[in-house]
């Protein structure tokens, strides 16, 4: 290659990095949603260790965790319609998301509950394709979501028996309001309907129903 057409090559890909909307870059991951409401402080975690204060609209995207402080709540909203609002004190780390209209067999998402509590509406992930596409981890199972209003609350390790985990057992306790859950881990596999509560108190523990409202809604 001579030197003109070096430069002939290095001017196009400059010409392209100052126009809106073109990327040059192939290492920059796809927004999977945005922060649609916040009362408070919510920072994240890049992929590449970064911590930045996120404010309403900014971008979510996989490998970010997500961190509200004290007080602090926030609703984010991703490209299939799901909602997850983030009490305060909490944390979850988006692992993947992928969802294009026409392509429902490559649906896939995946989140963990790394601490404190979380109410989600599923989108039309879960709720087309696979039925298993739509999953959140937490410290004690893993849960299949299938079209479902749900919460899930971290009440092990530093939490248990403070806050709002203050007179309940060391557990991850989850609650359905419309549609169905599926927890899993080395004890077995149990699903929560419409209006059931649960706990799952140990990874080698099947999950458990509960009588009642724990009283974390």
């Amino acid at each position: 290659m001579n030197m003109h057409s070096g430069r002939g090559i290095f001017g196009i890909a400059l010409a392209l990095a100052v126009l809106p909307g073109v990327s040059v870059a192939a290492s920059v991951t796809a927004a999977a949603g945005a922060v649609t409401q916040l009362s408070g402080t919510l920072s994240v975690q890049k992929a590449d260790g970064s911590i930045r204060i996120l404010s309403q609209k900014s971008d979510i995207a996989p490998g970010d965790t997500i961190n509200t402080q004290r007080d602090s709540f926030a609703q984010i909203k991703f490209g299939d319609g799901a909602q997850i609002t983030l009490k305060p004190n909490t944390s979850i780390k988006i692992e993947n998301f992928n969802f294009t209209q026409e392509e429902p067999q490559n649906d896939s998402f995946f989140y963990k509950l790394v601490k404190g509590g979380l109410r989600a509406v599923s989108g039309l992930v879960g709720k087309r394709g696979d039925p298993d596409s739509y999953k959140l981890g937490t410290e004690t199972a893993t849960i299949g979501i299938r079209g479902t209003t749900f919460g899930a609350d971290d009440c092990t390790g530093a939490a248990a028996g403070q806050g709002p985990c203050a007179g309940l057992e060391s557990a991850v306790f989850v609650s359905v309001s419309d549609g169905e859950i599926i927890a899993s881990n080395q004890g077995g596999t149990v699903s929560f309907l419409a209006g059931q509560f649960g706990l799952i108190d140990s990874v080698e523990r099947r999950p458990r129903f509960l009588s009642t409202d724990p009283g974390l809604q």
